[in-house]
């Protein structure tokens, strides 16, 4: 197998090993550190401790059992749902704005939107906040969603922009050239095609959102703290185990969402 040939350039799997050997090492750091909350979960300890004394699932059962939980969980999911919506709406208006458009501000447009990505969390956190107070925002739904959404959007740009680069815009403007408007030609002609991109970001905004922690430790609290709030709250006035419980649990839907964007990305390869 190791004489085979990798590519259409002849190198074979044995001159890749090294390749093969380091993704794999890269991989297991990356990987491994979150596995170790599963066994935590199941722990019959009242402390975390690794590797755990008995098993049990006392804490799965403490987390569906606490309305301080259950209510933190329904603010993030709910949060999660309308950073999509917002997210996947704008987004892809953007993505599809700079795209057409052929200023050369454009370019810097799109550098604008990938601000978000490359500024530290903490600093838009606090920019945030600061902004907030003066309109009474904070831990309020609509401050969560649209924090959140200024770090969702990005993702959906970029995902959706990629798509539109191999799209041929000329079939939207047959559409047009026949007597749609240009936002009918959009919706019937563009949107269906590269729907499988606008969903593919639609998910990750939602998981962006789910998993958001800095931004929500400032401008979440009270009855509209996120369940990552409440978690790095009870790690820091005590270590109980049902933090693993719902670590795991948040794990599980990440992992099926990222699923979901890898199926969609192969779809999508394969319409293409």
């Amino acid at each position: 197998m190791l004489s085979r040939p990798a590519t259409q350039t002849q190198i074979t799997h044995g001159r890749r090993l090294w390749l093969y050997v380091l993704v794999g090492l890269i991989m297991f750091f990356l990987i491994v550190p979150s596995l170790f909350v599963i066994p935590l979960s199941f722990s019959a300890d009242r402390y975390l401790a690794f590797p755990p004394s008995g098993w049990s699932t006392r804490w799965y059962a403490a987390y569906l059992g606490a309305i301080e939980w259950r209510d933190a969980t329904y603010v993030s999911f709910t949060a999660a749902f309308l950073t999509m919506i917002v997210s996947t709406v704008c987004g892809t208006l953007a993505a599809y704005g700079l795209h057409t458009a052929r200023l050369r501000l454009m370019r810097l447009a799109y550098v604008a939107f990938m601000l978000p990505l490359i500024i530290p969390g903490i600093l838009v956190a606090i920019g945030i906040y600061l902004l907030y107070a003066q309109f009474g925002l904070n831990s309020t739904m609509p401050g969560i969603v649209m924090a959140h959404s200024v770090m969702a959007i990005p993702l959906v740009v970029i995902t959706v922009a990629s798509s539109l680069k191999s799209y041929d815009m000329n079939q939207e403007m047959v559409a047009r050239s026949l007597g749609a408007s240009r936002p009918w030609a959009f919706l019937t002609v563009t949107l269906p095609q590269i729907r499988i991109s606008v969903i593919t970001g639609a998910l990750l905004a939602f998981i962006t959102s789910l998993d958001e922690v800095v931004i929500s430790l400032f401008i979440a609290g009270g009855d509209m703290s996120t369940l990552t709030k409440r978690m790095f709250n009870a790690l820091r006035d005590e270590i109980d185990p049902t933090i693993a419980a719902i670590s795991t649990l948040l794990l599980l839907v990440s992992v099926l969402l990222l699923g979901a964007v890898r199926l969609l990305q192969r779809k999508s390869g394969r319409d293409t």
